[in-house]
């Protein structure tokens, strides 16, 4: 009895998530689609690494990107960012059909963005709020997230690792509506 896994990226999500068994001289193949994460990025977070960087690190997203996927092989990210509100919910509901999970770190959109809270609420997958910094230790405005009510669970204050702490949340989430 032999058993692997095949990742391929060029079939349809949706179609490939199926899990299928087939029996052949005896070897038992299964394919499944790891789980697929998406990462939503908000405004001015193309800049991280250059802005401020003892608030927010000297690591690009797209570098911590790269290691938050090698230590999640089994994780098919998707990465988006926009600096534009409109742009950040068509990203949201399009991940309805693509993705098991989100991660959202709206920027500050979070504390003023009733749309993108709306279309938190309009979609059935889980939502996790990240920020890099702590939003509670911050100006007054910034204590208040309106997106939060919607989502699953926030995290905020731990650097980057931010990200890493959501995911691993993600997973046990996504695990436990599969059960």
């Amino acid at each position: 009895m032999c058993s692997f896994v095949v990742k391929c990226k060029s079939l349809n999500h949706k179609e490939f998530r199926r899990e299928s068994q087939s029996n052949t001289k005896g070897k038992q193949i299964k394919l499944y689609l790891l789980m697929r994460i998406e990462i939503i990025n908000g405004p001015n977070l193309n800049l991280l690494g250059r802005r401020e960087p003892e608030k927010y690190g000297h690591s690009s997203f797209e570098d911590y990107l790269l290691v938050l996927k090698s230590r999640y092989p089994d994780i098919d990210f998707k990465y988006y960012q926009s600096n534009i509100e409109g742009e950040i919910i068509n990203e949201i509901q399009k991940s309805e059909n693509s993705s098991d999970g989100i991660i959202l770190n709206a920027g500050g959109y979070t504390h003023t963005s009733v749309s993108i809270t709306d279309s938190i609420a309009a979609i059935s997958k889980p939502v996790i709020e990240v920020h890099i910094t702590n939003i509670s230790a911050r100006e007054e405005f910034r204590h208040t997230s309106l997106i939060g009510r919607n989502c699953a669970g926030s995290i905020s204050g731990f650097g980057l690792d931010s990200y890493r702490l959501a995911v691993e949340a993600l997973i046990e989430i996504i695990k436990s509506k599969k059960k």
